[in-house]
């Protein structure tokens, strides 16, 4: 072939040369991207690093080591909750019921443990189930019949309320049996060795994944993002799980304490259960053909039906999702207050993981979101609500943390459909 010609079959693809021009050229089609719409979990992560800053100014306890665990643990159960309710969302959809579904199944779970002599595995998993099962129920029903999500989930909102205050007894509570498992999830902590093991395996498959989605782009032929970009967010994870596990290493002195002698070091439990089913719905919603179906029904539900999709399967199992998450987040609170009230569930708690959700980048006009979301959103919830109470005390400060906690969620829902508009023209 002579070398007038080798042009015009060498591939556009070829292999990218490393350096600062491939950076800049990657840096260029991100700053496209963002300028068309497409910007992910920015604003989330800006205003979690502004809000940190000022309350980390303004209090100067924020930043301890005590201070960071009780962030954690009180935003444990908005953050799977809101987990859950990212799938529903992307299809557009609504479950107004996914708090008082985590409040019964949480009941159900300790009246089967403490009235009926069950034992924690037992009462776990039949309460998990029951959430699956509300779920389906919603589902179908949404999908089936054609009840609108709003109206299904806003009717078993109020029954899921009477039913746990039946259960649970007039306006007492159910205190879960003291040691037990299910209470050592949110106040005992991971041995210090096996926080440091943790982190350096989710370090290390963090940055096994990336390489490896990079070279399966390269031989597809498809652009991929620099080595130099990738190793960027493997140093900057590496180093924020580090300071974490670090900081979760210094003995909080926790008096109230029992499972330690008194000592508090090392990770909450809880965390683990957030790494795992961040994991684990990360790579069903980015690598499974389900996953790719649920983008595409969110995306354009008519099209997806044409393509040969079964748009009612999707519909029933994001509900499905919605409600068991839910149940695990039910039984979270539970074990931060080692007991289920009678209200469990009710209030707040699904407004909160709501606006996880939101406030974290998935759009309440289906189509985009990710489990990512939820995890930022739930943090930027509970730092405010945290720095709030640590900096207006007195009567009224419970009513200055909803008011910003509100004003927030309606910046990011007003900033949501700024986007969406940036995305359609």
């Amino acid at each position: 072939m002579s070398a007038q010609t080798d042009h015009l079959v060498k591939p556009d693809s070829a292999e990218p040369v490393e350096g600062l021009g491939a950076l800049s050229t990657y840096i260029r089609d991100y700053v496209g991207r963002v300028r068309g719409g497409e910007l992910g979990s920015i604003p989330a992560m800006v205003g979690l690093i502004v809000i940190t800053v000022v309350f980390a100014v303004v209090h100067q306890g924020f930043l301890s080591a005590y201070n960071i665990e009780a962030l954690v643990i009180q935003a444990a159960p908005i953050i799977v909750m809101a987990m859950g309710l990212v799938f529903v969302l992307l299809l557009g959809e609504i479950d107004l019921s996914a708090g008082t579904t985590g409040g019964l199944c949480s009941a159900i779970m300790a009246v089967l443990m403490i009235r009926h002599g069950a034992s924690w595995w037992f009462g776990l998993l039949i309460g998990l189930g029951v959430g699956v099962l509300i779920g389906l129920g919603i589902g179908w029903l949404r999908a089936r019949i054609g009840v609108p999500s709003f109206v299904i989930t806003l009717a078993t909102f109020l029954a899921f309320q009477g039913v746990t205050l039946i259960l649970i007894g007039g306006q007492g509570a159910v205190t879960l049996p003291a040691g037990s498992p299910i209470i050592k999830l949110e106040n005992s902590f991971v041995p210090l060795w096996l926080g440091w093991v943790l982190w350096a395996l989710f370090v290390i498959g963090y940055a096994a994944v990336k390489v490896n989605d990079a070279l399966g782009r390269q031989r597809s032929g498809l652009s991929r993002p620099p080595f130099t970009v990738i190793a960027a967010k493997v140093v900057v994870l590496a180093a924020l799980g580090a300071a974490f596990t670090y900081e979760m290493g210094i003995n909080r002195n926790l008096s109230a304490n029992a499972f330690f002698n008194n000592k508090a070091e090392g990770m909450p439990w809880v965390v683990v259960l957030l790494v795992i089913l961040f994991a684990a719905w990360h790579f069903i919603l980015s690598r499974t053909p389900y996953g790719r179906h649920l983008y595409a029904v969110g995306g354009n539900e008519e099209a997806s039906r044409r393509a040969g999709i079964v748009v009612s399967r999707i519909r029933i199992s994001v509900f499905a999702i919605c409600s068991g998450m839910a149940a695990v987040s039910g039984v979270i609170a539970a074990s931060l207050l080692q007991s289920v009230q009678s209200n469990a569930g009710a209030g707040n708690t699904l407004l909160l993981a709501v606006g996880a959700a939101v406030i974290g980048g998935t759009s309440l006009f289906g189509g985009h979101g990710r489990v990512i979301d939820a995890v930022l959103g739930g943090l930027v919830v509970a730092v405010i609500i945290n720095g709030m109470s640590d900096l207006i005390q007195g009567a009224n400060s419970a009513g200055y943390e909803w008011v910003v906690t509100g004003a927030v969620l309606l910046l990011a829902a007003g900033f949501d459909a700024v986007v969406r508009r940036a995305r359609a023209s």
